[in-house]
């Protein structure tokens, strides 16, 4: 089966982030991953992983205005030294919680900015940046995700995340393919899987509809999970659902659908 890691900012939010951790532990994981680290101090987070005993596996790049809608600079030509600053930040933060994965958001093109104007601007961007997350030892993701939750969201399909990074050339530039966005937009989630999985680092999961945990909607992950494992996927899977009660109450499908 894959190895699973709890998403801190879905998961155990019964409880304060940084108490998160500790929950996380209890509920027998062993690593995490939350969007954003920049709130909180560096020693803080690195003494929460230790006391813990937990690796952090993924965390993204400063997203822009969160709390205003942004979801992302990357594609945007009027924010590229914002971008490279960011790139800065989030290399910081990797390097020290030891997080092998950095997920850039693509961004939202903001009205007037013409889809080939975005595309060239993310490509510029990512190239600059993967440069730099390989020089300090960290893999620079990108996910595409679907417009249904995240309308105008530029990245949506994982073809076209697999031609972003062919031109942008790189070898350092992976897919955080995440299969509920997949099931949304594309189906297929499986053999798209297998067909891109030497650039997929990581992925994550929610049941469609509902974006709640497995088994509460139409995606098979049973057979979703031997898959996996079939095709030799090696990395973590991130948990990244709204529990329809509470997190711990929603765990069953860990055993259930695991067998």
């Amino acid at each position: 089966m894959p190895k699973f890691n709890a998403n801190l900012s879905m998961l155990f939010n019964e409880v304060p982030f940084m108490e998160r951790f500790a929950a996380a532990k209890a509920a027998g994981f062993e690593a995490v991953e939350y969007l954003f680290p920049y709130a909180y101090d560096k020693n803080d987070l690195v003494k929460a992983l230790k006391d813990n005993g937990l690796q952090q596996v993924l965390h993204n790049m400063p997203p822009g205005n969160w709390d205003g809608g942004e979801r992302g600079v990357a594609c945007l030509p009027d924010r590229v030294q914002e971008f490279k600053d960011g790139v800065d930040l989030a290399i910081a933060y990797a390097t020290a919680l030891q997080c092998p994965n950095v997920n850039c958001l693509a961004g939202k093109p903001t009205p007037g900015l013409s889809r080939e104007q975005a595309h060239a601007t993310l490509v510029s961007n990512l190239r600059y940046a993967a440069g730099k997350f390989k020089d300090a030892g960290i893999k620079l993701l990108m996910e595409p995700i679907n417009h249904f939750d995240m309308p105008g969201f530029f990245l949506n399909y994982t073809a076209q995340a697999a031609a972003i990074i062919e031109e942008v050339g790189s070898d350092n530039l992976y897919i955080q393919y995440d299969l509920y966005h997949a099931q949304r937009m594309e189906g297929e989630i499986c053999a798209t899987a297998q067909k891109h999985l030497p650039r997929i680092a990581h992925m994550q999961l929610a049941d469609n509809p509902g974006r709640n945990e497995p088994g509460t909607g139409e995606m098979n992950y049973p057979f979703i999970f031997k898959h996996l494992d079939a095709i030799g996927y090696q990395g973590w899977v991130g948990c990244e659902y709204k529990p329809k009660t509470t997190t711990l109450e929603g765990l069953g499908w860990l055993k259930t659908l695991t067998r």
